[in-house]
Parts: C-alpha cells; sequence; structure tokens
C-alpha cells in the first residue's frame, strides 16, 4: 500500500447540530482509510440567529477551535489533523464573513450556498423552479467572485430540492456562463460523495458538470461531506475514477488556503479499501 496522500475535506462536528460524534472518532476512520489528513469544515456561525439550527453559534466559535486543536494534539504523528470551515455565502453578509475567515487560522475555507435554509427561501424561492435554479447557480458565482473561499461546496445542491423541475442537460445553459466566471476566480469545487444518499441519487456535482469544469480547468476538491464518522472518505474509488472519466488526473486539498495537488492514480494507489475486517467500528 502506498503512503498516504489524501485528506477528507469536508466533515463535521455535533456543534452544528445535525451531526454525530467527536472528530476524534473520525480521525479514526481516516486513519483505517489510509489518509493522510483530516479537514474539520464545520458549518460557520452567522448573526442574528441566521439559520440556527444547522449550524454552531457565535460563541461557539473558539469551542470549535479547542475542540479541532485537540483533536490534532491526540492524532499527532498519525492523522494530520486541520481546522477549516463551511462557510454560508449570503448576499449581504460579505463583511462580516471576511472579518471571521480572518479571526482564526483556517486552514481551508468551503463556500456554500445553502438552498434549503428558510432564509434562502425567504429571498429567492418562487413558484418557478428553473428561476429558482438559475438563481442558485448565479450565487454560486457570485461566492467565487468574493474571493472569501477556497473550494465551493456540492454545487448543483439544488437539483434535491427542486428535483421535480431538474433537467440537467437544459440546465447547463446555465451553468456554464456560471463555472465561466467561477474558473476566472481560480477557486476550486468540490465533488461531494454524500450526493447518492440524497433525492437525486448521485453525487454532486453531476458529471456532465463535472465534464465542464475539466474544459476549464477548475480545480476539483473531494469531500465525503461526513456527518458521521463511517462516512469519512465514503466513495472516494468511486469519485476519483468518475473524475478520470471526465478528463481529470488530479485531485486536490487546501493546507494554510494553499492548494495542494495530487495525481488520481496516486490517490487511489494510497487508499485501503474497506473491508469486513476494517469497516469502522464508531458506536
Amino acid at each position: 500500500m502506498a503512503a498516504p496522500i489524501l485528506f477528507e475535506s469536508h466533515s463535521h462536528t455535533p456543534l452544528c447540530k445535525h451531526a454525530y460524534g467527536e472528530p476524534t472518532e473520525y480521525a479514526a476512520v481516516a486513519q483505517q482509510r489510509g489518509l493522510l489528513g483530516l479537514m474539520v469544515t464545520c458549518h460557520n456561525p452567522m448573526p442574528n440567529g441566521f439559520s440556527a439550527a444547522v449550524r454552531m453559534s457565535e460563541n461557539e466559535l473558539d469551542q470549535y477551535v479547542d475542540l479541532v486543536a485537540r483533536t490534532r494534539d491526540e492524532w499527532q504523528g498519525q492523522i494530520d489533523v486541520r481546522l477549516g470551515l463551511e462557510a454560508d455565502y449570503f448576499e449581504g453578509y460579505e463583511t462580516y464573513l471576511e472579518k471571521q475567515l480572518a479571526s482564526k487560522d483556517f486552514h481551508f475555507v468551503l463556500g456554500s450556498v445553502h438552498p434549503q435554509i428558510p432564509e434562502f427561501r425567504e429571498k429567492y424561492w418562487s413558484d418557478n423552479l428553473v428561476d429558482v435554479q438559475q438563481t442558485y447557480f448565479e450565487l454560486l458565482a457570485k461566492s467565487a467572485e468574493t474571493g472569501l473561499f477556497d473550494s465551493i461546496a456540492h454545487p448543483d445542491l439544488i437539483k434535491n430540492f427542486t428535483s421535480e423541475a431538474w433537467h440537467p442537460t437544459r440546465m447547463l445553459d446555465v451553468i456554464c456562463p456560471a463555472l465561466d466566471r467561477i474558473a476566472a476566480t481560480g477557486v476550486a469545487m468540490e465533488l461531494n460523495t454524500s450526493g447518492v444518499n440524497k433525492t437525486v441519487s448521485e453525487m454532486n456535482p453531476f458529471p456532465a458538470m463535472l465534464a465542464e469544469m475539466r474544459l476549464r480547468n477548475i480545480p476539483v476538491t473531494l469531500g465525503a461531506d461526513a456527518h458521521v464518522a463511517e462516512r469519512v472518505a465514503d466513495g472516494y474509488e468511486t469519485a476519483m475514477r468518475l473524475l478520470e472519466n471526465c478528463g481529470y488526473t488530479h485531485v486536490n486539498f487546501f493546507l494554510k488556503r494553499e492548494r495542494q495537488e495530487v495525481a488520481i492514480e496516486d490517490a487511489l494507489a494510497s487508499l485501503v479499501p474497506l473491508t469486513s475486517s476494517n469497516e469502522p467500528n464508531v458506536s
């Protein structure tokens, strides 16, 4: 088995109120899977009760930083645990977010547009779901253009909340101009393996969108969006083969907000396949 070289770049903690298990449990699975490290990327605090049910509060940010630091110390020399953040992009909160991201030494910041939260529904939703989809991809492009984020998370998430109106081939006419704008920023985009467990059962984004990303040389980060420890690196082998089918030769992660590039062939060789003998035991 090749030496570990890959990170889990998208994982959560109980502070977000919808994930289970402590980061040390996630680190244990990362070790079992042959990963080099674990990036903890819990949902960022937002002010004035903004979607408070699915994120840590502002006064818990220091607790979050300390939790990751303790886990990093515990796993020193075994798994490289780093402090990251999944931060919501929402128009009007750019200055707040800029200050928040500058306040801690984050190694990786995922930018997310979450169409399921009440604030998105109130501001952007309509009976015309195609219009909602178009708005979502416009917001993705705007999020990249802020320069606040390293990678854009689950970049076709909208399909799971507008599935009855989701026609991916037709939506490419909207997606491709958004990808042009994202490519111009140099920001990466995520291939999120958790999509197979959602309403539209496929990774985010869908293959044709991935292929368009490749045509524009948009770097890809890989994340399982783990809300339970056993999902760390879940589907990574399938995801990297999908990337290869779309023309990618490398996958990426970030350290100190700097992109690290790994050959897919080497990353695949480094992973430990899940078997009955090494399936995660994280009760």
